[in-house]
């Protein structure tokens, strides 16, 4: 299992080869990324995964609701820009926490 260090000595490997930037970094949450990525590449914006925060969303969905979650999601992610994301994203919390709240 990797870890920081492992990490570490991977990004280091990328900076000795003459990569001296990074602006984006897309990572799974693996263990000690993030940290490593912040260490030797501090300006970068990290952020995780679609797939990888989708998935972990939909771990906690019944199977009942499963289909109909993932396309409410999908009003997120494909929304052409953060203003129409957000508001898929209150129509959802809207829509999903009235239905947990009547139980």
């Amino acid at each position: 299992m990797e870890g920081a260090k492992f990490w570490l000595s991977v990004l280091g490997d990328l900076r000795q080869r003459g990569v001296e930037d990074m602006l984006i970094a897309c990572i799974d949450n693996l263990s000690g990324f993030y940290e490593a990525i912040a260490l030797v590449y501090p300006q970068s914006d990290i952020q995780r995964c679609i797939v990888h925060q989708v998935r972990n969303t939909l771990k906690y969905v019944s199977y009942k609701h499963y289909k109909e979650v993932v396309k409410d999601m999908r009003a997120i992610y494909r929304a052409p820009d953060e203003q129409q994301a957000l508001h898929a994203l209150e129509v959802i919390i809207d829509k999903w926490l009235g239905t947990t709240r009547r139980r």
